[in-house]
């Protein structure tokens, strides 16, 4: 039996991915593999569609169906093992979508993040009081869950300064147009401390920030936002895109790869980093 459902992560998607390879390569359907293994369609749906994470004796018990090597078990089974959420979002998982949990599943465990932005500042490098003012966006909103959201966007920072674990901080590449920096969320004060937040960020090695101004006319990224995740040797890229008829994942390699091209579009575009800077201080003189 699969443990319960949660956030898919990097590692439990891969190991999907290789399941559902390794049962193509046996020429089995999922029909076949309950005749014989006794594990049921349903459970073996959800384990290849990484919406569970299955416990060791399944894994063993389509190993030898599949008649998977030792040596390979040995990683899958360390695939499975690892595939956990951060302690933060396990806790407020119940309070946000299945598919916001599942993103900052893949944040947390991204190497390198490409974040295009042309309304608001990207949400890892918010102050607090954007993120309040961004959020609240003028809608009816539950009070806990508006302070859980809020809470949620500033743990999610973590991640560019992150130290433990032997993990190396999020390489964060963000181009933003310069609409989202004119934009007045929360006032001019809050703004004002927002565009010095991105100046002290910019700063940091493990991040590049870049502003395309107007006069830089027409880009492909004024079609919307979109943030490419990328994993290195551990798993394929993707992209998120969030909007209001609902948030989705892009997996292909097609689709992976128009957005990697509209991305150095956008950056070729954009002010250089040097420049940016010197934008953005005027901005705040302003």
């Amino acid at each position: 039996m699969p443990r319960p459902a949660g956030p898919p992560t990097v590692r439990l998607r891969r190991l999907a991915a290789e399941l559902r390879t390794l049962r193509s390569e046996a020429g089995l359907t999922r029909e076949l593999v309950q005749e014989r293994t006794g594990v049921n369609q349903g459970t073996l749906w959800r384990i290849e569609k990484d919406q569970a994470k299955p416990h060791t004796g399944t894994l063993e018990t389509l190993f030898d169906l599949y008649g998977v090597p030792e040596a390979r078990r040995t990683e899958l089974i360390e695939l499975a093992r690892g595939g956990k959420q951060p302690w933060w979002l396990r806790q407020l998982k119940d309070v946000m979508s299945q598919s916001y949990a599942a993103y900052i599943s893949f944040e947390s465990e991204a190497k390198v993040a490409h974040n295009y932005e042309s309304l608001f500042v990207p949400g890892l490098l918010q102050t607090e009081e954007y993120a309040r003012a961004a959020l609240a966006d003028g809608l009816p909103r539950d009070t806990d869950r508006f302070e859980l959201s809020v809470q949620t966007r500033m743990e999610r920072q973590r991640i560019l300064s992150r130290t433990r674990d032997g993990r190396d901080p999020l390489e964060l590449w963000a181009v933003i147009d310069e609409a989202a920096l004119r934009r007045e969320v929360g006032g001019r004060a809050v703004m004002r401390a927002q565009l010095g937040r991105l100046l002290e960020m910019s700063e940091r090695p493990n991040i590049t920030l870049q502003v395309i101004p107007f006069d830089r006319g027409v880009h492909p990224g004024m079609l919307g936002a979109f943030v490419q995740l990328k994993f290195g040797a551990v798993a394929p890229d993707i992209v998120y895109v969030e909007s209001v008829a609902g948030d989705i994942f892009l997996e292909s390699e097609a689709e992976v790869e128009r957005h990697s091209l509209v991305f150095d579009h956008l950056r070729a575009t954009a002010l250089s980093p040097r420049d940016t800077s010197a934008f953005v201080a005027g901005l705040i003189a302003q």
